[in-house]
């Protein structure tokens, strides 16, 4: 079966595995999570935010990206701004992370075998910054995601439409609402696989035991 470089099979993380990533760092208080209609301000906030850490870190961004769905316009989105930030290794927090400090990010989330993933949290405007270093595959995965979201209203609709459903549930836990609404992402990659001209994707199921999400 011939698979996108960028492919992830279908899995959601356990709840083990989430409490574990928070009790590293002991701070995480459950808040309703909130999708609201899209709001023209958001190109505007994330602006500000990729000031605020150009500001703080100059030529150490080697690059930074809009991502997310307050990315996509027309896309009901939580009022949280994401953004991916590349420096040259974000394992070396001692070479970037006191200074983003500094500026009002705090860190949020260390996942070290998750690409050496971090995430940091800034308010006004109130945004998830989320750190990788060069050629990580998660940024060019929510890429991808984000453009395809841009070009497809369909997909772009039914988005909006599943993460409304969600949000009526009330969930508290931004990780176990992404959870649930992973199948949508699952099938939108392998939609946006299939088509890229630049490497071969055959169409991957999800698991048969996962499908009654949908």
């Amino acid at each position: 079966m011939r698979t996108h470089p960028l492919w992830n099979p279908f899995q959601t993380p356990s709840l083990e595995a989430i409490n574990a990533a928070r009790a590293k760092l002991g701070i995480w208080k459950p808040s309703l999570v909130e999708v609201v209609a899209p709001d023209p301000v958001w190109p505007q906030s994330y602006g500000v935010v990729c000031a605020r850490v150009v500001a703080a870190l100059g030529d150490r961004v080697l690059a930074i990206e809009h991502v997310g769905s307050t990315a996509v316009p027309g896309l009901w989105a939580k009022p949280m701004i994401d953004v991916d930030l590349t420096v040259a290794d974000s394992a070396d927090e001692d070479a970037w992370l006191p200074d983003l400090d500094s500026a009002g990010f705090a860190l949020r989330v260390r996942e070290p075998d998750w690409e050496e993933h971090r995430v940091l949290r800034c308010q006004k405007p109130t945004a998830n910054l989320h750190v990788f270093s060069p050629g990580a595959r998660e940024p060019q995965r929510h890429r991808m995601f984000r453009d395809w979201l841009r070009a497809h209203q369909e997909d772009r609709d039914r988005y909006s439409e599943v993460k409304r459903e969600l949000a009526a549930r009330g969930f508290t836990d931004q990780m176990l609402y992404n959870n649930e609404k992973a199948w949508f992402a699952y099938e939108l990659y392998v939609r946006v696989f299939v088509a890229d001209p630049d490497h071969e994707h055959d169409p991957h199921p999800r698991p048969q035991a996962s499908r009654g999400q949908s």
